[in-house]
């Protein structure tokens, strides 16, 4: 066992008790002294004050002899966690009927074996009461704001209405998955059972299912319908929240938006299937792209939901990074759309360049894109259909809204070809449609940007 994993498994014992992650001390220590270092090295190599490191490992030493029913010192941690065989994940935790944040928790730290040997020995009123949480690829929240509406809709959602498939789409950097793993974290008491996912590298649907049932530590079968009848078990026994993150991914380049590749087909029928089972669980899926099954004709019957994202106008998301001249910062954010992954680029550039100037970053009177960004945009364009291209490129030459009539004649498409190309743009949040007198639709100002830049090649 390596101190990346005892890292991570007492971080997750620390935020399961407390709601909080280790801070850079407490990890120091850890580290350090996992290695055989002194609280003298530790504070030394780390730019730390000596006796606050010594005080902080006492408390983590005291924390952890408490929660693990072991007497854990500075000299036996290694000794100890490599006796106890731990994973970092999945960690069953025993909640003995918690009723405040100063509840005795006993946790019971077990590898795969060890932990289907234990939960069978429990009773059923015990079984009821273990928690399964694999959060391994849910990323931190470094900052998070004013998504407090966004989040009240997800708690009705899941929450109080139990819909079953639940979609967070929006273009990629607007917080999808901050949001969702904010979300996870003020509801980790609400679910038996939480696990993230993500498809950045895809993998078949039987390989998926396969994952799920590991982290949940159950035996799997050699088929899909096997393995599926087995996790369709445990959603109906258990209250589940299982996260899919990156379900773009599955879908195909070059074609319209939310079409499967051929060898995902079957996670189309995974879904309808989250819908069509009656079952107590909810499925999260995050994606940059909508497919037919996100869309939510039949809300009344509580089958599905889609919550659409688009960027946030609160200055507080530039607070404490550097950036002066704050009465201009609303206007820096309306330029890059309130979305985080472009600010987070263009803060660098103008720290590096302009020292942190808003104002004179603002007086250039141009709309830059950075490296980053535009190869993000490479990849995004490339994922685009012909007749898609067709219509950003047309798009790309106008500065104001567009009526769909006017932007038709525009183009030489079939009506067929134009209506099915530009919904598929919206399904994208490439183009979004504006309800004035009348319809109209715009491109996204910074995407137009990078047409305009590379001529519409693609070229990054």
């Amino acid at each position: 066992m390596n101190v990346t994993e005892v890292l991570q498994f007492v971080d997750q014992l620390v935020f399961e008790r407390t709601g909080k992650h280790l801070d850079d001390v407490q990890k120091a220590v850890i580290e350090g002294s996992y290695k055989g270092q002194t609280y003298h090295e530790i504070a030394e190599n780390n730019h730390f004050n000596k006796s606050h490191v010594g005080e902080i490992g006492g408390e983590l030493w005291k924390f952890l002899s408490t929660t693990l029913g072991e007497d854990i010192k500075k000299t036996n941690v290694r000794s100890t966690f490599e006796r106890l065989q731990i994973t970092a994940l999945p960690i069953i935790i025993q909640n003995n009927n918690k009723q405040n944040n100063n509840h005795t928790f006993n946790f019971s730290v077990l590898n795969s074996d060890q932990a289907i040997q234990k939960y069978q020995e429990k009773d059923t009123d015990t079984k009821s009461q273990s928690v399964y949480h694999d959060l391994t690829l849910a990323p931190q929240i470094i900052k998070f704001h004013n998504r407090e509406t966004e989040l009240q809709t997800l708690s009705k959602w899941i929450l109080n209405q139990n819909i079953s498939l639940i979609s967070v789409l929006g273009l990629s950097g607007i917080g999808k998955t901050t949001l969702s793993r904010k979300f996870i974290d003020l509801n980790l008491d609400k679910f038996e059972v939480i696990i993230w996912k993500s498809l950045k590298y895809p993998q078949s649907l039987n390989s998926l299912i396969t994952d799920l049932l590991n982290t949940y530590q159950q035996k799997y079968e050699e088929t899909l319908q096997a393995n599926l009848k087995q996790l369709f078990d445990i959603l109906i026994q258990k209250r589940c929240l299982i996260i899919l993150d990156n379900i773009e991914t599955i879908f195909t380049n070059g074609q319209f938006a939310g079409q499967y590749q051929p060898e995902y087909l079957d996670y189309q029928k995974f879904f309808k299937m989250i819908t069509e089972i009656n079952h107590q669980s909810s499925v999260m899926l995050i994606s940059q792209e909508k497919c037919p099954e996100m869309n939510c004709l039949y809300q009344q019957l509580n089958l599905s939901q889609c919550l659409e994202l688009s960027g946030l106008n609160d200055i507080n998301i530039l607070d404490n990074i550097g950036l002066k001249n704050q009465d201009s910062w609303l206007q820096l954010i309306q330029i890059y759309e309130g979305n985080a992954t472009y600010l987070k680029d263009i803060v660098i550039l103008i720290q590096d360049v302009y020292d942190g100037e808003v104002t004179e970053f603002l007086a250039e009177n141009s709309l830059i894109i950075t490296q980053n960004m535009q190869s993000h945009f490479h990849d995004l364009f490339n994922r685009l259909s012909a007749i898609e291209k067709q219509i950003i490129l047309e798009l790309s030459k106008l500065n104001q809204p567009i009526s769909r009539d006017d932007l038709k004649q525009n183009l030489s498409l079939s009506s067929v070809e134009f209506v099915k190309g530009l919904q598929s743009l919206q399904q994208r949040y490439l183009v979004t449609k504006i309800k004035e007198d009348k319809i109209l639709f715009k491109l996204s100002p910074v995407f137009r940007q990078y047409v305009i830049i590379t001529g519409a090649t693609g070229s990054p």
